[in-house]
């Protein structure tokens, strides 16, 4: 079964009971996996497209009562001549998934609306020169934009609650100071508090009522509940002039401007644990310096294109992934890599957009464009991290879903009891009111996943890519770590040590093996290709190659024969003494024939990272077993373990055998990792319940890996199990706090010790608290 991702902004949802319903929802459709994020206010789901539809998707998140927020883009449109242009681009447009488009002849311009997830910019871009016209963009994308404008909008009706609950405030004031009650006429308070009822809380009565067409309950059914039953007692009393009996204005109204600040304090709170994607992304510069008939022409970056070569001055960020084609000049890459020292970029060099130019200028020629970076796809990786849910979270679901039917008849049952036992009517419905107003699940719901995407975004920062937040979790539970040698350990740049010719001259010895290993991209290979270019020996033609995984590659050499470059045992060459010195000293050894034939001996080492012991000794504090892995032989094992510090390791390894050895240590209980740079390190990456790729390594690698370190270095495998450690505890003192808070605050609502208002003080503070507590995690270091 083939299965497609799909990410989807999802609005309207006021606690983890809507995301909890959405995610059910998804769930009952065919071939859906479906996991909806409350924190990051999206839907990430895998689907069978050949069961369902992307639109089935939205038309399911609508059906339970929530939207799915479309984007707008404003093009100018170069090109077209008449009207039959535009009612071409136009129905091109309108073909896309999720796409509404209207393009104006007369103005020459286009207005597309679109839904993220289901398609981007760029290939909207696309889409319109593929129909043969240009497009310019009017505007950015308007995310952030749009954000802040909801966002003020939201600001704009607090205000307006907060200038007509300010009365019911001073009257509690006097009221504590030693004044009566009703310092306020009943009438004015029923004026002032109806607005802020029905107009300022429209809100919560269509969520509210969303939520219940849709089969379940949510904190708009609570907040609707509540001031509705506070209001309704109350007016009847004004209307009626029922003597003797209070009215409880003030609490239907404080209560809905406390939820009202607490979501716009919730918001603002939530928006800075994206503050990681928000920074990665202004660090692609807009505009370009384009080389073009000799002369340089500023371009928006939007409108490169891959073979555009672009100048980088001093102090510019590079606006594209591409290869220095001239010039030379230091990068500062720590926003890819976590790396703090510059890097020296010369002809050749592949750079990446978003790094930043320290000294020096280049010319480079684009490879990756727009969202085919690097920095894009970190992006991309980073966002659906955090809006994916860790395993921790499954328990505050379950809780969560059932929570607020609980509640609710808690609260029938504070009124029925107390009503009962004191016979005080009203008393007991302002006792219930308080059960509803401070029992809201917004707290359990942001424990976790607030957490996730504060540590993912942290994590981004310093050159460690979490592919979801089950990794995140599962770091920082891992026993035993499985490292491969080479590329991991060692720097994974080995040289040519020594050479032992058995036919023929040294300088035939190398050109034989580099030319049967240029099709290869094993680090030995490379080790081999340089020392013939040093010794400039030509590379004889090849006409078949064949790798064989763990002992070397065979390859067949035009007008000379079939040459064979690998384990001396597999290649069927008897080492001499002098070959077995090399091995104890740490080097591989690698024998050459030719037509079955021994041509001699070569011996590479590879040495180990300086920083390597030191991480080896940091993660066996942290109390993670390391144990070295290796195709290399024993001798040259033995060594690199011994410089590391690792007393465990295993030496000949195949790929099949790293798998079994991550399977058997899984047998012994404990998280097993694996950590690895290269295709022989994929099916110990798959098998592991954790597993980490160097970002340098090979593409396999880091496909099957649950952690990328972009910093080719072991210190960051120990930054991203303290990191994972970190988080862990954030999400645990989230999860107690929220339990503890409703805990503790239902029982004294039921009692009479908290009125609604301060009910709803503290409901709203509860969430707030989550979410600073999270942030706390940006300090960590």
């Amino acid at each position: 079964m083939t299965q497609s991702l799909l990410t989807l902004p999802v609005a309207g949802m006021s606690c983890a009971a809507c995301a909890a319903r959405i995610e059910k929802q998804l769930n009952r459709l065919d071939g859906v996996e479906a996991s909806v994020s409350f924190a990051n206010e999206s839907a990430q789901l895998h689907y069978d497209p050949e069961r369902s539809s992307p639109q089935q998707l939205v038309d399911a998140i609508v059906r339970c009562g929530f939207t799915v927020p479309r984007q707008a883009l404003n093009l100018d449109i170069g090109g077209m001549s008449c009207a039959a242009c535009s009612a071409r681009l136009e129905k091109a447009l309108n073909r896309l998934p999720g796409v509404e488009a209207i393009v104006n002849f007369a103005a020459e311009s286009a207005r597309v609306e679109f839904l993220p997830g289901l398609i981007d910019q760029q290939r909207l871009l696309a889409e319109v020169r593929r129909a043969g016209f240009e497009p310019v963009l009017q505007s950015a994308d308007g995310g952030e934009a749009a954000a802040t404008a909801r966002y003020r909008g939201e600001l704009a009706w607090f205000a307006v609650s907060a200038l007509l609950t300010l009365p019911f405030m001073i009257e509690m004031a006097v009221m504590f100071a030693g004044g009566h009650h009703g310092w306020l006429p009943r009438m004015w308070q029923l004026a002032l508090a109806t607005p802020v009822q029905f107009v300022v809380g429209w809100r919560f009565y269509r969520g509210a009522w969303q939520a219940l067409r849709g089969g379940v309950a949510n904190m708009d059914v609570l907040v609707a509940l509540g001031t509705s039953m506070a209001w309704l007692l109350s007016a009847a009393v004004t209307l009626w002039d029922i003597p003797g009996q209070h009215v409880y204005f003030e609490a239907s109204a404080a209560v809905i401007t406390l939820v009202l600040l607490g979501k716009l304090l919730e918001a603002r709170a939530k928006g800075k644990t994206s503050a990681a994607i928000a920074a990665l992304m202004k660090l692609a510069p807009k505009t370009a310096r384009l080389e073009r008939d000799g002369q340089l022409v500023e371009v928006a970056v939007d409108s490169l294109r891959r073979g555009d070569v672009v100048v980088v001055r001093h102090g510019d960020n590079l606006p594209v992934d591409g290869e220095v084609v001239s010039g030379e000049a230091w990068l500062d890459e720590s926003m890819l890599t976590g790396e703090s020292r510059a890097v020296l970029k010369q002809a050749g060099d592949r750079v990446c957009a978003a790094t930043r130019n320290q000294d020096g200028m280049l010319k480079v020629r684009a490879t990756g464009v727009g969202s085919e970076t690097q920095l894009a796809g970190i992006v991309r990786m980073v966002a659906a991290a955090q809006g994916s849910k860790a395993p921790i979270q499954r328990l505050a679901d379950r809780i969560s879903a059932v929570f607020v039917p609980v509640v609710t008849a808690l609260s029938l049952l504070t009124f029925l009891a107390t009503g009962w036992m004191g016979g005080d009517w009203a008393q007991a419905l302002i006792r219930a009111v308080a059960v509803l107003v401070i029992a809201c699940p917004c707290a359990l719901g942001l424990a976790t996943p607030t957490a996730v995407m504060v540590g993912v975004g942290n994590g981004a920062r310093r050159g460690i890519l979490f592919r979801n937040a089950a990794a995140l979790e599962l770091a920082g539970k891992v026993a035993v770590l499985l490292v491969d040698k080479t590329g991991t350990l060692t720097e994974g740049r080995p040289t040519l040590r020594h050479a032992l010719a058995l036919s023929g001259s040294e300088a035939r010895l190398v050109q034989l093996a580099a030319s049967a290993e240029a099709g290869s991209e094993h680090p030995l290979a490379h080790a081999m290709l340089q020392r013939a270019k040093e010794l400039q020996l030509p590379l004889l033609s090849c006409s078949s190659f064949r790798a064989d995984v763990g002992n070397g590659v065979e390859a067949a050499l035009a007008d000379v024969g079939m040459v064979r470059v690998g384990v001396p045992e597999w290649v069927g060459v008897e080492l001499p003494a002098a070959a077995q010195s090399w091995r104890a000293e740490g080097a591989t050894v690698v024998a050459v024939s030719l037509d079955g034939e021994s041509q001699g001996l070569l011996a590479l080492a590879d040495s180990l990272r300086d920083s390597s012991a030191a991480a080896v000794r940091d993660l066996q504090a942290l109390g993670v077993k390391v144990v070295m892995l290796t195709g290399d032989q024993e001798a040259t094992a033995r060594s690199i373990a011994a410089q590391a510090g690792i007393v465990e390791w295993r030496a000949g390894m195949k790929p099949q055998d790293k798998a079994g050895v991550v399977r058997d240590w899984q047998g012994k209980g404990g998280k097993v990792a694996m950590l690895g740079d290269g295709v022989n390190d994929a099916p110990a990456l798959a098998a592991a319940d954790v597993s980490l790729a160097m970002g340098a390594g090979s593409d396999v690698a880091i496909a099957a890996a649950d952690i990328t370190l972009m910093h080719g270095d072991l210190r960051h495998a120990v930054d991203a199990i303290r990191l994972s450690r970190a988080s862990l505890a954030k999400i645990r003192q989230n999860l107690l706090f929220a339990f503890v808070y409703n805990a503790l605050g239902i029982p004294l609502a039921a009692l009479g010790m908290l009125n609604p208002v301060i009910a709803g003080a503290a409901m709203a503070a509860s969430s707030v608290s989550v979410v600073s507590n999270s942030l706390l995690l940006r300090r960590w270091r």
